[in-house]
């Protein structure tokens, strides 16, 4: 992919799973035919995105998003090339009416976020730079079913996430900085509230 096409690279993401929207519920398991199972980065974006979005207001979907980033995490932090979910998740639906309100949602903040994006810095994808956001990420990911109980805070969680993954995507390594100095930032104010609390 040139670079120039890696600017678009999250609407285009949004547009095919836009396109996959049949019926009155999409499973989990056809979230990630339509966008491809050796897309990490794009599914990692997308399931974090959910979270961000009014879709993250249905109990349980906060949870069930985390555990899926979680497992996406693992394969990526091990290498693998194809995305493996369990069952009982590749089972879980969404309404297509909600995620679909989800996605004209996330539109004008996308394209708001592509004119900013480039490739650079490109080094950050390589390993071992690489592990440090991910190992940070799957602690992230193990706390979020806890952040349901306090409004927005699974939303600001998952928008880290998704900077990342869109750093990812995109090839741009300054966006995945940013992206790591929050993650670094989550801990550290964790353990401020807790200690003046």
């Amino acid at each position: 992919m040139m670079a120039q096409d890696k600017t678009h690279a999250l609407s285009d993401v949004l547009d095919r799973l836009e396109e996959s929207l049949v019926g009155k519920q999409i499973l989990f398991g056809d979230v990630v035919g339509a966008i491809g199972p050796s897309s990490f980065s794009s599914l990692m974006l997308i399931f974090s995105l959910i979270c961000t979005s009014p879709a993250s207001a249905i109990p349980g979907v906060t949870s069930a998003v985390a555990l899926v980033v979680c497992i996406l995490t693992v394969q990526m932090i091990a290498g693998r090339e194809a995305v493996w979910l369990p069952r009982f998740l590749m089972h879980r639906h969404i309404s297509t009416v909600t995620l679909g309100k989800g996605i004209k949602w996330l539109r004008k903040p996308v394209r708001f976020v592509e004119r900013f994006l480039k490739v650079r810095l490109t080094f950050v994808f390589h390993r071992p730079w690489l592990w440090l956001p991910l190992i940070l990420i799957l602690c992230l990911t193990i706390i979020m079913p806890f952040m349901e109980v306090i409004p927005a805070s699974g939303s600001i969680a998952s928008t880290i996430i998704a900077l990342f993954a869109a750093g990812m995507l995109t090839r741009d390594g300054a966006l995945v900085l940013i992206a790591l100095a929050l993650l670094l930032a989550v801990p550290i104010t964790i353990w401020g509230l807790g200690h003046f609390g």
